[in-house]
Order: structure tokens, then sequence, then C-alpha cells
């Protein structure tokens, strides 16, 4: 039920029990503070699992990124979490994987599998504001500040930028 999509350099697929470990380091890490880590196990394993559980619940999810080995570079995903008033594309590269072009190259094939399998129009990337590297990205994809978005339940305009992809943008 997961494709798995390919780039030049990447490919992008299901997540696999085999994937945890390296997916639970990559969440303990200081710098996913952005998205409300670092995360210990049990929550990775939560994370982890609402990725797949994703698919089946709205159609779209997490894929893992890697480099066509099993060498796990970072995540990638369109999902709508109960909290989020509109489905996110949102990523994470481990540290190692950053500054090498990875997580633009990934969401630009799921922003084109994303368009050509739905009928939407829209899709947001919620963005801390202090996350310049994810501001800088959302930007390269063609994506806007929409200052009169909802955020996710309990955040404001300066816990939250939204970045507004639209369908046929750059």
């Amino acid at each position: 039920m997961i494709p798995t999509l390919t780039t030049d350099r990447l490919t992008l697929r299901a997540p696999e029990r085999r994937d945890f470990d390296a997916y639970a380091a990559m969440l303990a890490d200081p710098r996913t503070s952005y998205m409300g880590g670092p995360f210990g196990r049990a929550q990775a394993w939560a994370e982890f699992n609402q990725i797949i559980a994703a698919w089946h619940l709205d159609g779209a999810g997490g894929w893992i990124i890697t480099d066509g080995t099993d060498t796990l570079l970072g995540e990638i995903f369109v999902t709508q979490n109960q909290h989020f008033p509109e489905p996110e594309l949102g990523w994470t590269l481990t540290r190692d994987a950053e500054g090498h072009g990875y997580a633009q190259e990934a969401a630009r094939a799921v922003l084109a599998w994303y368009w050509a399998n739905t009928d939407a129009t829209t899709l947001v990337s919620y963005v801390t504001p202090t996350n310049a590297r994810s501001a800088v990205l959302a930007e390269k994809l063609g994506a806007h500040p929409d200052d009169d978005a909802p955020r996710p339940d309990g955040e404001n305009a300066q816990d939250t930028t939204v970045y507004r992809h639209m369908r046929g943008a750059a």
C-alpha cells in the first residue's frame, strides 16, 4: 500500500521494523527540538507507527529516506495529526544526512506524488520560526508563509510559521 518513490540519489520506501533503531536515534538527537523532541524510544516508537498508520487512515503517510542502500537518512511524510488543522508535509534528517540536498530532493518527489494522487490543491508545512533550515527548504519548494492559516491546537504565530504549498507551484 505504501508506494516506493525514487529520485536520482534516493529511495523513499515504507518504514520497516529493521529501521527502528536508526529512526529512534534520529529522534533522540537534540536537533528534533523543533518538532517537540528529543524523543525517548517509547515516543519514537509511537511516531514510527503513526507514519505507517496514516497510510491506512488517510491514504498518505511517511517514508523512510535512504540512499538506495538500507542506510536511513531520514523520514518524510504527509500526515494530518489529530491536532493539525490541515495535512502537513514534514521532514527530518539524520545529522550526517544534513547539507546534501536530500530533504529537498525527497520533498519534491513526495509533492509530485501527492499532487498526482490526490485532488488536494494545498498542503502546509509547520515550521518553528527558529528552524531556519526548514524555512529555507519550504521556500525552495515554492511554499510561502500563510499568516492567516490556522495553527495546530495550542500553537500561535510565535510558535509556528505555516508555509503553504500550492498545486502547480515551483
